[in-house]
């Protein structure tokens, strides 16, 4: 079946991947452009550029109008791990994920839209140890993402108005065009591990291709949550040594634990260990991730964060 889907977010790191899948599958794709560079990557791929504030509810209505699914990707992420770790650098992204969602959610109502898809953030569950986490599972945010929250609650107001109200909570990305993914590449080369917390705590990713193709799949599920990872979840020890050895180098050292009482809330949501099921998603749907734990992708990731950086 041929679908009018509309998508904001879509000139992203995952819309990048999103639009040609949709697009491949046949389906009529719109999506929400701010730049003639954006405008001319997406006629490329096949899709139709809009011209759009998406901070404004009625400009928002006018240029989703009438679809079968509208996809909510957009994000506004720190350009690196530093500035993350600035109070004011999620700013913009807490207005994206409260504003945004919930003009793209009204829009899809009063268009008539059956589904409505919203990307969030799986690692604010709580800390669960060795424990697989499931949707069910309770959650906890950090000060800097409150707004997670905001989100998910637009693409459920949408399934209590009778749409199909999707939340797709998505690990940690990696992938080769990823700054974060290159920076933690650069710190394990130098010897420090990225990632705060007992080296038995538990860190679930998933790579932009297979984030991707979760989205794609949600187009046909039930409304509800569902969690976006990989199959295998590595501890920070496990993470740490794979990556060592595919760059050739020693172990890497352990963030100490003042560093994580310096990072505030930040800091205490990453280490938190979460070992994140996506069992749901691969029950409901078609999805699986291609790559099952990012141990696998580690190779294919240095040779291009080298390649990046030569």
């Amino acid at each position: 079946m041929i679908l009018r889907i509309f998508v904001a977010g879509g000139t992203g790191v995952l819309g990048r991947r999103v639009i040609p899948a949709l697009v491949g599958a046949g389906h009529r794709v719109s999506v929400a452009s701010r730049s003639i560079e954006g405008d001319a990557r997406l006629v490329s791929q096949g899709a139709s550029p809009v011209a759009v504030d998406l901070y404004n509810v009625d400009d928002v209505k006018r240029a989703v109008g009438h679809q079968d699914v509208v996809i909510n990707i957009a994000t506004h992420v720190p350009s690196s791990m530093a500035k993350s770790v600035l109070p004011w650098a999620w700013r913009e992204n807490d207005r994206v994920r409260r504003e945004v969602s919930a003009n793209l959610a009204a829009a899809a109502q009063s268009g008539g839209a059956d589904c409505f898809i919203q990307e969030s953030f799986a690692p604010i569950y709580e800390d669960a140890g060795d424990q697989w986490i499931d949707e069910s599972g309770p959650v906890l945010p950090a000060r800097y993402n409150r707004s997670v929250l905001d989100a998910e609650t637009a693409a459920n107001k949408f399934t209590k108005h009778g749409g199909r109200g999707v939340v797709l909570r998505f690990a940690y990305f990696y992938g080769p065009d990823s700054t974060a993914t290159r920076e933690m590449i650069g710190m394990v080369k130098k010897g420090s591990s990225p990632w705060p917390g007992a080296p038995s705590a538990y860190v679930s990713s998933v790579s932009h291709d297979d984030a991707a193709a979760a989205v794609v799949a949600a187009i046909h599920v039930p409304a509800g949550t569902y969690n976006v990872s990989d199959d295998e979840p590595l501890t920070r020890r496990e993470w740490g040594d794979s990556l060592a050895k595919t760059l050739g180098v020693k172990p890497p050292s352990g963030l100490p634990g003042w560093f994580v009482k310096v990072g505030g809330s930040m800091m205490e949501l990453f280490a938190r260990s979460q070992r994140i099921s996506s069992r749901k998603l691969r029950e409901t749907s078609d999805w699986h991730p291609a790559t099952p734990s990012i141990r696998d992708a580690w190779p294919a990731l240095v040779e291009s964060a080298r390649a990046h950086d030569a």
